[in-house]
């Protein structure tokens, strides 16, 4: 039977939504597959890694009856895509099979049964929601994604903080050599609840929403969240663990301030990080009076120098740092200008944006 007849992009949208998450060799078959389940002219979508979970519904589906088969993820997503855009699509279930059409094109692919995939339904239980808007939230992940560690034996640095109090929403991630921290204001009065995100969630997250004031609803679970936006579900498990104490982390009096130009700042990082040892990329920073030097070197005794004019007055310093972890911050949070301040070369700095105290991102030095 015909199960799905469509048009291409109407199929291939939502699939690229939800096949993000889908592993292309998994010790279980059926999660490199995606859910496809048609009832009347709505389709919905779904993919899982056990871990997380995302649905999409789409609309404008047609075919002979309702019906749900599982098929590779990757697969179909790459048929569609070498098929032309305005392409009209078939999917037909022949002897466990699922048979896409598009012209004279035809592929034949392997399915497994429906009933199988795995699904996730959020926890019962101690809910709270809230809503905001798409932009704020994928801005909050802009601003403290990148700090967040890859594979560390801390399980709990491999991902974000969350923390809802009041009316407040907080972003921290870390580490252990540098912390980001971002908040942004919520309409909900909420008890204070803290969470971690999975790294992969967070990814995906700011993969999938967009720059837009399109809402956003979050639901809190002991140990799931929830995000719906647009015709999008994600639910995701929470990373259990305890996550450092990030008040404790922001130094408190620092000495010596610095503003300047964020771009100026960081064509000249850019240009000298050209020539920083490949393994540690360690950058030089020398402040004098209204003058600010960044000098690289590498193993080939290769030199970069780069100097700015300041408004400087504070202590000398000469101090090293990770250019690629300096070069993240000023990537990320875009403003005209950055404030770095420093006490010593042994002590860690503070960047931050002038007039702004919902943003911090603390760095640690090293030695060069």
């Amino acid at each position: 039977m015909v199960l799905i007849k469509s048009q291409r992009d109407t199929l291939l949208a939502p699939l690229q939504s939800v096949s993000g998450i889908v592993e292309r060799r998994h010790t279980l078959p059926i999660l490199s597959n995606v859910l496809l389940e048609k009832k009347g002219e709505r389709l919905t979508l779904l993919a899982t890694d056990i871990e997380i979970q995302i649905t999409t519904v789409t609309e404008g589906a047609t075919g002979d009856g309702d019906g749900a088969v599982t098929v590779g993820a990757r697969k179909l997503q790459e048929i569609l895509r070498s098929l032309p855009d305005t392409a009209e699509i078939s999917l037909l279930l022949e002897d466990r099979r699922l048979q896409v059409r598009a012209g004279k094109s035809r592929f034949s692919l392997q399915t497994l049964p429906a009933d199988d995939f795995p699904r996730m339904t959020l926890t019962e239980g101690d809910t709270q929601q809230f809503q905001m808007t798409q932009k704020d939230f994928r801005q909050l992940l802009g601003k403290t994604q990148y700090s967040m560690a890859a594979q560390d034996v801390r399980y709990y640095l491999n991902g974000l903080l969350l923390l809802v109090e009041g009316k407040e929403l907080r972003a921290v991630a870390t580490d252990g050599h540098r912390l980001a921290y971002a908040s942004v204001a919520i309409d909900t009065e909420l008890p204070r609840q803290e969470l971690i995100l999975p790294r992969k969630t967070v990814l995906e997250l700011n993969r999938l929403l967009v720059d837009s004031d399109e809402p956003l609803n979050i639901t809190l679970a002991p140990n799931q969240v929830r995000f719906a936006f647009g015709s999008v579900v994600l639910v995701s498990k929470l990373i259990d663990g305890k996550f450092p104490d990030y008040e404790r982390v922001v130094p408190a009096a620092l000495r010596n301030h610095m503003t300047m130009a964020r771009q100026t700042l960081m064509q000249a990082m850019q240009r000298a990080a050209i020539l920083t040892n490949e393994k540690f990329r360690g950058i030089r920073v020398v402040l004098g009076d209204n003058s600010l030097k960044l000098i690289a070197a590498n193993a080939e005794q290769e030199e970069a120098q780069e100097e700015i004019e300041v408004d400087y007055s504070g202590e000398a310093i000469d101090v090293g740092f990770n250019v690629g972890y300096l070069l993240d911050v000023l990537n990320n949070v875009h403003t005209d200008e950055v404030q770095w301040s420093f006490n010593d070369a042994s002590s860690s700095a503070l960047i931050t944006v002038p007039g702004n105290d919902r943003f911090k991102y603390v760095i640690m030095p090293m030695r060069i």
